[in-house]
């Protein structure tokens, strides 16, 4: 426990076993303070407490009677949207900062490498979804080129990766991911659809990413400013890449139900791959992975710019 930042995890499953595990061996600037969960026989809790990390079966409000609650700066909410409303309430209460991986989307979203600084003060900061922690970037870097008038996303996951939560919120994922296309990744219109494949061995997450740009474009603009997004999150998820070159094809007077208008321009095409970094969850579980390294860099940010640790 090197870190100087005291933080909590509230929800002891697999996404809050790996977020304790980044913390305790991967984060230079966190410390892990305490976990929250509400079944005292979780795996998550009783590998806590193997770490000598102080636990709670209490759910939020045995967190916050704990001696550590005092001095958390940043809780990461891992428990689900309708957990999160009373999670949230009880820690801005308190004045700590939320980093929220639940669907409930109360606070505004933040993808680390495009719109963190904007919102560095607000108490509780959304994650999104796996699909728009993979995708929003690349659509970023294309609009901050040239207007992007249209984007859609394609996510492919294991369906082993894909839990209860996952499954029984399909519509929340497409409705939220779609939104953060537009808000973040400052496209007019978006779209985002999920796959869930059975392939066994299972396949590591796989992203598409279509944009429709209406005029001539700057090819190569456009490439380096792709790549220079994919560097950034290749900084805190090692296995982000580019399954291939950025592809650039023409179209010409296309219907865009979402806009309610023709398109003609360019669309631009980008293939992604996420592998995990095996922390706590399988290699293929890209998908949980870059959400759970998404929220680390997230507080880890939100420390410097709120000036609890040095730049």
């Amino acid at each position: 426990m090197n870190g100087t930042v005291p933080v909590a995890i509230i929800g002891s499953g697999n996404i809050g076993t790996d977020l304790m595990i980044k913390v305790l061996r991967h984060s230079p600037t966190l410390r892990m303070a305490a976990m929250a969960g509400i079944d005292r026989a979780s795996e998550g809790l009783a590998r806590a407490t193997r770490l000598n990390v102080p636990t709670t079966a209490g759910g939020v409000d045995g967190f916050a009677a704990m001696p550590e609650f005092a001095d958390v700066k940043v809780v990461f909410d891992a428990t689900s949207a309708k957990a999160h409303a009373r999670n949230a309430e009880v820690c801005r209460e308190h004045g700590k900062l939320m980093i929220d991986l639940t669907p409930a989307a109360l606070g505004p979203f933040v993808v680390p490498p495009v719109n963190l600084g904007t919102h560095a003060d607000d108490g509780n900061l959304n994650m999104v979804t796996c699909g728009g922690q993979a995708t929003v970037p690349i659509v970023a870097a294309v609009s901050r080129v040239t207007p992007v008038a249209y984007a859609e996303i394609v996510a492919s996951i294991s369906s082993r990766s894909a839990g209860p939560g996952t499954r029984a919120n399909i519509d929340e994922f497409t409705e939220t991911t779609a939104r953060a296309i537009r808000e973040v990744g400052r496209a007019e219109a978006g779209k985002a659809i999920i796959v869930l494949n059975p392939a066994e061995p299972p396949l590591v997450m796989r992203d598409t990413v279509y944009c429709l740009v209406e005029g001539p474009v700057d090819s190569d603009r456009i490439t380096d400013s792709v790549q220079a997004m994919v560097d950034a999150v290749r900084e805190y998820v090692p296995g982000y890449r580019l399954k291939q070159r950025v592809q650039f094809d023409p179209v010409d007077d296309v219907l865009v139900p979402d806009l309610g208008r023709r398109v003609s321009g360019v669309r631009v095409s980008v293939f992604l791959e996420v592998r995990g970094a095996g922390h706590h969850l399988p290699d293929y579980a890209g998908n949980l992975d870059i959400m759970t390294a998404a929220a680390v860099r997230t507080a880890e940010q939100a420390a410097v710019l709120r000036g609890w640790v040095p730049a």
